[in-house]
């Protein structure tokens, strides 16, 4: 049964159905590095880094999904859209790494 389905025999049962809420997980980026390193998310959240440096930093996907530009004392953010593990790292400082592990 698909989820439309379901919501609609739930409906009819007299019963209401509310979706899984999306969450918003910050990443902080203090001196060179995100923190945290790895996070667990699922499809629908959002990724916010939170630049803390007084540089410009990247947040940028090694398969390509995304790319986000975050300016100094500024914060940028991604809705995750598939799942899968992402690692993604900065195109300015490429020590900087980070993996997001994303949950259907």
């Amino acid at each position: 049964m698909t989820p439309g389905r379901i919501a609609i025999a739930l409906m009819l049962a007299g019963l209401s159905f509310v979706p899984a809420q999306a969450e918003t997980i910050q990443v902080t980026i203090d001196r060179l590095e995100f923190a945290p390193a790895e996070v667990k998310a699922k499809v629908g959240d959002t990724i916010e880094w939170v630049n803390k440096d007084a540089l410009v930093h990247t947040a940028t996907a090694t398969n390509n999904d995304w790319a986000v530009n975050i300016a100094p004392r500024q914060s940028g953010s991604v809705v995750l859209k598939k799942p899968g593990a992402v690692d993604y790292f900065c195109k300015f400082h490429p020590n900087m790494k980070g993996r997001v592990v994303v949950a259907p």
